[in-house]
C-alpha cells in the first residue's frame, strides 16, 4: 500500500461544519483505506520534492491546504469525494514516480478524477508517465510562469521535468500547452522550441486579456499541472518562487473551474505551495479555494464530446480557397461550446481519434467565415501529419 492517513487529517474531524467539505470528504477510519465504491474525485498529497537533496517546504503543503479546503461547504450538486492521505517518499525518487504514475493510471482506469497536492513540480512527469501505463496518447497542460525545460543533461526536478517528458520514448505526448508563461522568465530558443513542436504557449497577457479564450485550451487538456508560482505574489506569497506578477486569485479559480467543466481532463496536480512563507494562510486559502473551483466545475460536466455523439451537435462546413478545402466545425446543442474537425490519415485513427476534434471557440468559427484558418487548426494538422 502507497498511502498512510494524513498527519493531521486522518480521520473524521467531529468539528467540522455541517455541510463542509470535511464533513462529507470519505477519510482514512477506524476500518482503514476509504471505501471508494461511487466517488467521482480523489484528493491525496506527495510529500516529496524531485531534484531538491534537501526537500523544500513544499512537501508540508498538502495539510496547509487540507485545513482550508475542509472548512469550505460543498457545491450544490454534491461531488463524491475521498481523500486518500499521502503518498510517501520512496527509497529512490523512480520508486516514488512508479507509485504517483501507477496510483493516477489506476484511478483514471476507474473514471476517478486524482487531485494531487504536492510537493515539487517534478511529479508532473509522474502525472505524463500514468498515461503511458494506460498506453493512451495525452495532451499535457500547465499554469506555471515558465517552460521549465531546464538545462541539457538536467536530473529532473521542477525546473527541467518538460525536458524529460519530450525526450522519453516510445513518447505518448501528443500535445503541451502553456497558460500564462511570462516572456522575461522564458529564454528565446524555448519559445523558438514551443513553435518547432507545435505546442501551444500562451503569455500572461494574453491570457488575462481574453481569459475565456483559455477554456477551450483546458477542454483539450488530459491532465493538467498547476504551479503556483503563477500568481503574482500579492495574492498567493506562500510559493517557492514568489513574483510581482502572474495570475489574479479570481482568474486562477477560473481557469481551474474550466478544468473542472473539461470531460477530457482526468488528473490534476497542484505544485510548489510553501507554507513557510505564507501569511495568515492566504495561499492555502487560495489553493484550496482552486480545489473547489474544480469541483464546482466537474458537477456541471455534461458529457459533451463530438466523438461519443454527433446527434447532440450541429455541423457547420465552412469553405476556404473558392471551396477547394472546408473547415468542419461542431457546436454542441447542450453547451454551445465548439470543436473543430482536422483531418488525418485514416491508418493513424486508433492513436488519434480523441484528438482530431479539437476544443475551440466561437472566435475560430468566427475567423474561418472570414477564411482565415486558425492557429488551433494549424498545430494540429502539423502534429497529425
Amino acid at each position: 500500500m502507497y498511502f498512510r492517513p494524513s498527519g493531521s487529517f486522518g480521520g473524521t474531524n467531529p468539528e467540522w461544519s455541517a455541510h463542509s467539505l470535511g464533513e462529507r470528504v470519505r477519510m482514512h477510519g477506524p476500518t482503514g483505506f476509504p471505501d471508494l465504491d461511487g466517488v467521482q474525485v480523489v484528493l491525496f498529497g506527495v510529500l516529496d520534492d524531485p531534484g531538491h537533496a534537501r526537500q523544500r517546504s513544499c512537501v508540508q503543503a498538502p495539510d496547509a491546504i487540507r485545513a482550508e479546503l475542509y472548512r469550505l461547504f460543498d457545491p450544490a450538486d454534491k461531488v463524491r469525494l475521498a481523500d486518500l492521505g499521502d503518498l510517501h517518499p520512496g527509497a529512490t525518487l523512480q520508486d516514488t514516480q512508479h507509485a504517483l504514475a501507477d496510483t493516477i493510471a489506476v484511478l483514471v482506469r476507474h473514471n476517478i478524477v486524482p487531485i494531487v497536492l504536492g510537493g515539487g513540480q517534478g511529479h508532473t512527469f509522474a502525472q505524463y508517465l500514468a498515461y503511458e501505463r494506460l498506453e493512451r496518447t495525452a495532451n499535457l497542460v500547465c499554469i506555471d510562469p515558465r517552460f521549465d525545460l531546464g538545462e541539457p543533461g538536467q536530473g529532473l526536478a521542477d525546473t527541467s521535468y518538460l525536458s524529460h517528458i519530450v525526450l522519453r520514448q516510445p513518447n505518448y505526448l501528443f500535445n503541451y500547452s502553456n497558460l500564462g508563461f511570462q516572456t522575461y522568465l522564458v529564454d528565446q530558443p524555448g519559445i523558438e522550441l514551443m513553435d518547432k513542436l507545435f505546442f501551444d504557449a500562451h503569455r500572461l497577457g494574453e491570457v488575462r486579456g481574453a481569459i475565456s479564450e483559455a477554456e477551450p485550451v483546458l477542454r483539450n487538456g488530459d491532465t493538467l499541472s498547476v504551479d503556483m508560482n503563477a500568481i503574482r505574489r500579492s495574492d498567493a506569497p506562500g510559493t517557492t518562487r514568489p513574483g510581482p506578477n502572474g495570475f489574479h486569485g479570481e482568474e486562477i479559480c477560473q481557469l481551474m473551474r474550466y478544468a473542472g467543466v473539461s470531460e477530457k481532463i482526468t488528473s490534476v496536480g497542484i505544485y510548489e505551495m510553501d507554507p513557510d512563507r505564507d501569511q495568515d494562510a492566504v495561499t492555502a486559502q487560495l489553493a484550496a479555494q482552486m480545489v473547489w473551483c474544480f469541483l464546482d466545475g466537474y458537477r456541471s460536466r455534461t458529457n459533451d464530446l463530438p466523438w461519443l455523439d454527433r446527434k447532440r451537435f450541429t455541423r457547420f462546413r465552412i469553405p476556404l480557397n473558392a471551396n477547394e478545402q472546408e473547415l468542419v466545425f461542431y457546436k454542441s446543442t447542450v453547451s454551445d461550446r465548439w470543436w473543430m474537425d482536422v483531418p488525418y490519415r485514416a491508418e493513424q485513427e486508433a492513436r488519434f481519434e480523441r484528438h482530431h476534434l479539437v476544443p475551440c471557440s466561437y472566435a475560430d468559427y468566427q475567423m474561418a467565415c472570414r477564411e482565415e484558418v486558425p492557429d488551433r487548426w494549424w498545430r494540429t494538422f502539423q502534429k497529425l501529419a
